[in-house]
């Protein structure tokens, strides 16, 4: 397996080492294989726990999808020393890397179950809308950084983080639905395509 993300990786309250124990369920599971004893099973104090805070699976999956918001959230620095040209960079390198470990993989797919059930579920569409919001809020003031930097065009920031965070989703939907790491790795050359020819050109970083 993987390297658990570091927000999970040594829970210090009930909450976190629910979450934790949710995450490990949800690589090896997915979705569709998840029950709340599969969870407990990855749970180390009493599974009556599981029972007291949460009546089913979709609520937990609720709860785990609003406290990876939170640890989104909180992770993201004030103020950072990289220039926005490397901030842009690192989140595509967080978001296609060129390859997924067994861990990465099943949580990714896990992911792509869970977002399928915002197609008719009301509860899980607002988890993701607020994931959505929050990752692009961010991007856009990545791409707002670049503009004054001076590495970055002046383009709309809302109109291209649009594209971005429409184009990674299918991407890692993609990735996990039969298209492999291969159709990442050529995406993410047409993003770098995109990114020098859109946001570069004509600055002093794309000469």
């Amino acid at each position: 397996m993987g390297e658990t993300p570091p927000f999970l990786s040594d829970p210090e309250t009930t909450r976190e080492s629910i979450m934790h124990a949710t995450y490990l369920a949800l690589c090896e599971h997915g979705y569709a294989g998840l029950t709340i004893q599969r969870i407990g099973e990855q749970f180390e104090k009493s599974k009556s726990l599981l029972y007291h805070h949460y009546d089913d699976k979709d609520e937990l999956l609720l709860s785990f999808l609003q406290f990876m918001l939170e640890e989104h959230q909180s992770s993201v620095p004030e103020t950072v020393d990289d220039g926005a040209d490397e901030r842009l960079d690192a989140m595509l390198d967080v978001l296609l890397p060129p390859t997924l470990d067994e861990e990465e993989q099943g949580f990714t797919a896990a992911m792509v179950e869970l977002r399928a059930q915002a197609a008719h579920d009301q509860r899980y569409r607002e988890q993701y809308a607020e994931h959505a919001h929050a990752f692009h809020e961010h991007l856009v003031s990545v791409i707002e950084d670049g503009i004054e930097e001076g590495v970055f065009r002046d383009v709309d920031p809302d109109q291209v983080a649009q594209f971005l965070g429409t184009l990674t989703n299918g991407a890692m939907t993609r990735r996990v639905t039969g298209g492999g790491d291969e159709s990442v790795t050529a995406t993410r050359a047409e993003v770098n395509a995109y990114i020098d020819r859109v946001l570069r050109a004509g600055t002093e970083g794309g000469e």
